[in-house]
């Protein structure tokens, strides 16, 4: 290898790191602090946007429930008691085994807004629970339906009005919010709720952005007309999970989302105590992206793509730097390898702050836990390869 050569490698390494580099600087400012922008700019505009009840039409809370009965005793009576004037509740019991059916009756004694309905026992399809939001939504009496989970908790008692709102005002036909989760010690808390603040910052920040593919069951609106009209879950049957993320990924469109960012808009529920029954969560909800529309998952892969090309090019950058400089020792007029250390440190530790101030921004306007420089370098760096391995490595199959 000539001295010209090295030049030209010196080159290659310093364009590719500047171009990866500019790449996920744009990614974070467009996307990810999307949703910071948009909570400033609503703060801005906000005044009192509580519904009148002549504008207010009958909403549809619609939750499943399979062996709920402790979450139904905690969080049911926050769903009946929202300040909002015309809605009904419909819990689905989805063949539980527990005292779910009691206390949903108990409810039912207290307040005639709450119904409930439930899954025929044997019922031979794969996802049971996409047959009981079809049920529910065929037994709702309005025609917005609201869906959230029977481990989840709303903000405030204006939820329904803060989800419901743009349907009405802005004539959009689905709208998205956010569910998040407490914080308690812990890594895997802290784990949890990362993944949480980042995929939802990246699906509301596309959303904003015009590019909408996906929603979050623990918190999602929509018309039932769309739902209907748009053939349900028939499209999806053949996969046990994706109730929410694919009913959006096939229905959303620019024209016809809204994304809904206020903090008494949010759904909590309690993260996942194991990493087991976290890694098993984290794994259903990616089995059904290879099913997104293909536009979605070439642009869900830029990102990872040019973060797992940057960090790469960075390590390259310096194992290269490291041999231009014993090449120097001996020849002065050999590489640039002080260059070439510099360029790859610099920009590693500029996207490295730049990210988390984005992150952090976004988690302070949302009213959510902050996290340390070190965390945020260790999730991104680990996460990915989680989800690599999870796309790439199949489930082993348990015999009984």
């Amino acid at each position: 290898m000539s001295f010209s050569d090295l030049k030209i490698l010196d080159w290659v390494l310093i364009g590719a790191l500047v171009v990866l580099f500019v790449a996920q600087v744009y990614w974070y400012s467009r996307y990810m602090a999307a949703v910071a922008r948009r909570i400033r700019k609503d703060k801005k505009m906000r005044t009192d946007s509580q519904l009148s009840p002549t504008d207010a039409p009958g909403v549809s809370v619609i939750l499943c429930a399979h062996n709920e009965r402790e979450n139904l005793s905690n969080y049911l009576q926050a769903l009946l008691t929202q300040n909002y004037p015309t809605y009904e509740v419909i819990v689905v019991d989805d063949g539980s085994e527990d005292d779910t059916r009691a206390i949903i009756e108990r409810y039912m004694v207290q307040d005639p807004r709450l119904h409930m309905t439930f899954v025929p026992y044997g019922a031979r399809v794969l996802s049971t629970k996409k047959l009981a939001l079809t049920l529910a939504a065929k037994a709702a009496q309005y025609e917005y339906l609201l869906l959230t989970d029977a481990d989840c908790v709303p903000e405030s008692n204006r939820w329904i009005s803060e989800m419901i709102q743009p349907l009405l005002k802005e004539g959009k036909e689905i709208s998205l919010g956010f569910g998040a989760y407490f914080e308690e010690k812990g890594h895997i808390n802290r784990l949890v709720r990362f993944d949480t603040l980042f995929n939802g910052l990246h699906y509301l920040g596309a959303a904003i952005c015009g590019h909408p593919y996906m929603g979050v069951g623990r918190n999602l609106a929509y018309r039932k007309s769309l739902f209907f009209d748009s053939g349900g879950f028939t499209h999806m049957m053949n996969n046990k999970a994706g109730d929410d993320d694919l009913f959006v990924n096939h229905v959303a469109t620019k024209r016809n989302t809204a994304v809904v960012v206020s903090r008494d808009s949010y759904t909590w529920s309690l993260a996942k105590k194991t990493m087991k029954e976290w890694w098993q969560q984290k794994r259903r909800h990616l089995s059904v992206s290879p099913n997104y529309r293909t536009a979605t998952k070439i642009r869900l892969a830029m990102e990872p793509l040019t973060r797992g090309l940057f960090y790469a090019a960075v390590i390259a950058t310096i194992v290269f730097a490291v041999v231009n400089y014993e090449l120097k020792m001996m020849n002065p007029a050999f590489g640039m390898a002080e260059l070439l250390l510099s360029v790859a440190i610099g920009l590693f530790l500029l996207r490295w702050i730049f990210q988390t101030i984005i992150l952090n921004v976004s988690a302070r306007r949302m009213g959510l836990k902050r996290f340390h420089m070190i965390s945020v370098l260790w999730f991104d760096i680990v996460l990915p390869l989680v989800s690599l391995w999870m796309l790439v490595v199949p489930k082993r199959q348990t015999k009984w």
